[in-house]
């Protein structure tokens, strides 16, 4: 059975999880082009001028000034940055980073910001890089900190977009990030609220309730999306047959997976195959 590509991260022998670097150095005077795949690492792509084409999960995000792209691991993309573009490109593992805020942050892919905003993105970026090159003593800890910057000013962005959110306690913040967590690893062989209640020592009412609080929707509704959304990534990014998709996603009857896939999108996953590939630029 084909699978989609996935990239490992590049990284320097002195620093095995992360990598940064400006667009400016390499793709000057030629494209980036970056067909369809997935990560195994965060993707941080923070741009102060450019023009191109991205898709993540197959929706267009705009490549342009002022703007910050983050990627999840296993998020499928696929990217065309013009020549000339400036900007930094972060890419780490969660082994090198990882906290409740970045589990928070990367639940969007795109952020815009108005020009003293990502003033403020960049000068860190800036800061990151020349840690990165220079080494000097106590780099890792400097890089760190000032990762725990982007995000909180990528949070406090996000929260001015949005007051949906904004009532959520820690406990819940927490419970909804491993949620989300452990149905994007796991969604291929567990279907049920019950079977992430007794993972995460919850209740399934307990699940409900953080998720419409917080997402405004049930917590089936959310395996629902996931699996629409693997379905998606197997029917667009592979030429896998419609019977190898649906017991890949842990369905023993095909019959039943159309059926659902339909239910969810209007489509059979044959028509969905036919009709949506031309929306891939690559």
């Amino acid at each position: 059975m084909q699978e989609i590509i996935i990239r490992n991260i590049y990284a320097p022998s002195h620093l095995e999880s992360f990598h940064i670097i400006r667009f400016e150095d390499i793709y000057l005077d030629k494209n980036m082009e970056e067909g369809l795949h997935r990560h195994d690492f965060f993707f941080l792509m923070i741009l102060d001028k450019a023009r191109g084409k991205h898709h993540v999960d197959f929706k267009e995000i705009p490549v342009a000034a002022n703007t910050v792209t983050f990627l999840r691991p296993g998020q499928v993309h696929e990217l065309i940055l013009q020549k000339g573009s400036k900007g930094y490109l972060i890419t780490f593992s969660s082994k090198y980073y990882g906290n409740l805020l970045l589990a928070k942050v990367t639940q969007k892919n795109f952020y815009t910001f108005n020009q003293f905003g990502f003033g403020n993105i960049l000068s860190t970026s800036k800061n990151i890089f020349k840690e990165f090159k220079e080494k000097s003593k106590g780099f890792e800890n400097v890089i760190k900190a000032n990762l725990d910057i982007l995000l909180i000013l990528l949070d406090r962005e996000n929260s001015k977009q949005t007051n949906f959110h904004n009532t959520q306690t820690l406990e819940e913040q927490e419970i909804l990030d491993n949620l989300i967590l452990q149905i994007e690893q796991h969604v291929f062989e567990k279907k049920r609220v019950s079977d992430y209640a007794n993972v995460l020592h919850q209740t399934p009412y307990k699940l409900n309730s953080v998720t419409k609080k917080l997402l405004g929707k049930t917590c089936s509704q959310m395996i629902n999306e996931q699996i629409v959304l693997e379905s998606k990534r197997l029917l667009l990014a592979t030429s896998n047959q419609i019977n190898e998709i649906a017991y890949k996603l842990g369905y023993e009857d095909p019959a039943y997976f159309i059926r659902f896939f339909k239910k969810h999108t209007g489509h059979t996953p044959k028509s969905f195959r036919k009709n949506f590939k031309k929306v891939l630029f690559l």
